[in-house]
């Protein structure tokens, strides 16, 4: 179908609507892909469904090769699984919350260890969103932390941080978006620079970051939050009985006793040191081999390829601690090691359907040009140059909530924001526009329930998808709405200074304000529960 306009944006409004609706997000996505393909097809049903087997194809084999970004992630997704249920038969989870239940005290500890693993494994956001929840959920359940609360702890850092961080995947692919525009305009800095230039004004990432910290600080709970969160501490639930969890195994699996907490620590150190070390080979061998520098290598790393590497790693020192700490108990034979590997497969699967068909749909809206359209309406809005930017962090944000992919609105909207400051002369705002178009379109990957990162945050903390959507949406619109004003504060005075200051001031005032009028769930309810 040519030139689609405004019908290229109702496939994901029908996905994202079902999804509210039915709650049910395999069904939701299946209807958006059905409806995207025929579009396209300009509604014949026998191209429909050619279209619909190409989609899911093309994430399998693409140009004649296999694909192979996709086919590591998913299974990078599915070894995790089978790690956990390796580590969890060998004793080492329930090692490690004992061990943390003598070290860390308090909900709001139990909290600080998910957000600070989350600001600290910031070099990729898929293997944060996977890795971040497998060490930090057994200590959150036996502090009765809702696992709403933990796929938004681990949600809200990763990407915010890896998109701050020039040492990250995605700061090194964001500088390769951004070179040419900076190399045709009348700016004299490096890639480097210009990148930290755009970071600067980067609002939301920096607006999440201090709303993570001052809600695990504050103990702020509202919204839907306040209602998870209420049933993990009145009733132990950690999640909404009868609900969809990927990542959380639903069989009972022999445990050994005693375990050691090294049963979980020095898989999951092998995990990140094997992730970390593949990324390093992969960007080396994939660049200059003369070059050891920093942002070559990870311009050139293949980081789904050093996923697979870190799995391995990381099921091999699992599989090792298994047999270790089980090799004289007559619990632990063969059959039983079968049982729990094909367990944390299971474990995966909700989360490996959810990811084929957002692919799925993410591959036909780029057919239908959704991003495209979404930036043309920008080019012909007539903007002022300083007004542009606040302008670009909105359309940025509704492109990356319909599309499900940040990297689509940073690929379509950073050429577009450099062409406009550019062709205005407009050399100041381009920084801040690019900066802009980062920001939003983090903030609107953060509430899309068909994008890849949310429904990996989701498996990592063994969160329903939708429940997690909805309880981190109040959090990230707090956000959104600071750096808004931010970028209204810059239109204004011209300052990136008063801009993060409007920033801080308007996260500070809107979350104490709520925490004023919702009390704390105190540790002290949680120990009139569990009568500690």
């Amino acid at each position: 179908m040519d030139d689609p306009g405004w019908i290229s944006i109702l496939p994901p409004i029908v996905a994202i609507t079902l999804v509210i609706l039915t709650r049910k997000v395999v069904l939701s996505l299946g209807a958006g892909v059905l409806s995207a393909a025929a579009i396209v097809a300009g509604f014949n049903p026998i191209e429909t469904l050619r279209l619909t087997w190409e989609a899911f194809l093309q994430i399998f084999w693409d140009e004649g090769a296999l694909n192979t970004y996709y086919i590591y992630i998913l299974v990078f997704t599915l070894t995790l699984g089978m790690i956990t249920a390796l580590i969890l038969m060998s004793g080492g989870s329930q090692a490690f919350s004992d061990w943390a239940m003598t070290k860390i005290k308090t909900r709001r500890g139990a909290q600080g260890l998910g957000a600070g693993l989350g600001m600290a494994i910031f070099i990729d956001d898929y293997f944060n969103a996977l890795a971040v929840g497998q060490v930090t959920r057994p200590v959150t359940d036996r502090h009765r932390v809702a696992r709403a609360k933990l796929a938004y702890l681990i949600d809200s850092t990763s990407a915010p941080v890896a998109v701050l961080a020039p040492f990250s995947s995605w700061g090194a692919s964001i500088i390769g978006i951004m070179s040419p525009v900076i190399a045709a305009s009348a700016l004299a800095v490096s890639d480097v620079e210009a990148f930290l230039g755009a970071a600067a004004t980067n609002y939301y990432a920096m607006a999440a970051i201090l709303t993570i910290i001052l809600v695990v600080a504050l103990q702020v709970d509202f919204g839907p939050m306040r209602t998870e969160e209420r049933r993990a501490i009145e009733d132990g639930h950690p999640y909404e009985p009868g609900q969809e969890i990927p990542g959380e195994l639903t069989e009972d699996l022999p445990v050994h006793e005693p375990g050691a907490k090294r049963s979980l620590i020095v898989p999951f150190v092998a995990l990140v040191l094997g992730v970390l070390g593949g990324i390093i080979w992969t960007g080396y061998s994939g660049g200059d081999p003369r070059s050891w520098a920093p942002l070559d290598i990870l311009a050139n790393t293949d980081v789904t390829e050093a996923l697979l590497y870190g799995g391995a790693l990381g099921f091999g020192t699992a599989l090792y601690y298994y047999a270790r700490y089980t090799s004289e108990n007559p619990k632990f034979g063969w059959g039983t090691l079968g049982k729990g590997l094909l367990e944390g497969l299971k474990s995966m699967l909700p989360a490996v359907y959810i990811l084929l068909l957002a692919w799925a749909l993410g591959s036909l809206i780029s057919q239908l040009g959704t991003g495209e359209f979404l930036g043309g309406l920008v080019e012909d809005a007539g903007i002022s140059p300083q007004w542009l930017v606040p302008v670009m962090f909105i359309v940025a944000a509704v492109m990356a909530f319909s599309t499900g992919t940040s990297w689509g609105s940073f690929g379509i909207l950073i050429p577009i924001a450099g062409d406009i400051m550019n062709s205005l002369g407009a050399t100041e705002q381009l920084l801040p526009a690019l900066g802009a178009v980062l920001a939003g379109a983090v903030f609107g990957d953060h509430c899309s329930p068909i994008s890849d990162t949310t429904i990996l945050s989701s498996t990592g903390a063994a969160c329903n998808v939708i429940t997690h959507v909805t309880t981190q949406l109040p959090y990230a619109l707090i956000g959104a709405l600071a750096a808004l004003l931010a970028y209204c504060a810059l239109a204004v005075t011209g300052s990136v200074l008063v801009g993060f200051l409007t920033l801080v001031v308007v996260v500070a005032i809107v979350l104490v304000v709520i925490r004023r009028m919702s009390p704390a769930l105190t540790d002290e309810r949680v120990a009139a529960r569990t009568g500690g």
